[in-house]
């Protein structure tokens, strides 16, 4: 768990007051300042918030109660707690920055297997997409349970009977490659990279051209 005094060095790195951070948070700005000065006990719930924040802009926190901004933009994220976590990153990297998704998948099953709160997820996808904040979500998969109740997605289907458990998104920017079939998977590795980005989504484009339409939907579980 971080400590008060990471806190106060990350929004130093970053050049935030404390107004800043208690935006991103929904948290008082007083609060924090008193987080960070031990006049306040906080809250477990409070300091993950807190974390999230100061990470997703860009800090890493290290041994020794140090911090830095991360040395490169590239992120790693391994296992079940991280994919959460990956997923978070996604939903939040959306609804900052909008834009078009493409999700290319062998079982698109797999995250239902891997994301115990799939239907939080898919409800809210829908709302950002509701609200205008992202223009269009497509999926090619080879196996998936071609879901329609959710609208903010579109599906295509792939030809090939049997490909490698793996994924890729492309976002805002971002590629992330997700294996499911890692030590401890899954095993996710998120490249912030507008070009990487561009040519993963233009060899998207052309699978999307010459890809099947979907089965007919099987029943959506939940």
């Amino acid at each position: 768990m971080i400590t008060p005094r990471q806190i106060r060095a990350a929004r130093g790195l970053l050049g935030w007051e404390a107004i800043e951070l208690g935006k991103r948070t929904d948290l008082n700005p007083k609060t924090i300042t008193n987080i960070e000065e031990g006049r306040t006990q906080a809250q477990a719930g409070s300091l993950e918030r807190i974390a999230k924040a100061l990470n997703d802009a860009g800090v890493e926190f290290i041994a020794n109660e140090g911090v830095r901004i991360k040395p490169n933009d590239i992120e790693v994220f391994e296992g079940l707690e991280r994919f959460a976590a990956f997923n978070d990153f996604f939903y939040e990297q959306v609804k900052m920055h909008g834009g078009d998704i493409c999700l290319s998948v062998t079982d698109e099953r797999f995250f239902a297997k891997y994301m115990p709160n799939t239907i939080e997820h898919y409800e809210r996808m829908q709302k950002l997409f509701d609200a205008g904040v992202f223009k269009s979500f497509r999926i090619l998969a080879n196996e998936s349970n071609f879901a329609t109740r959710y609208n903010y997605n579109s599906y295509k289907r792939w030809r090939e009977a049997s490909l490698s458990p793996v994924a890729y998104y492309t976002f805002t920017g971002h590629i992330a490659l997700i294996s499911f079939v890692h030590t401890t998977p899954p095993y996710v590795v998120v490249i912030q990279s507008a070009p990487l980005a561009h040519a993963y989504t233009l060899a998207f484009d052309a699978a999307w051209a010459s890809a099947d339409e979907p089965l007919p939907p099987r029943t959506v579980q939940t």
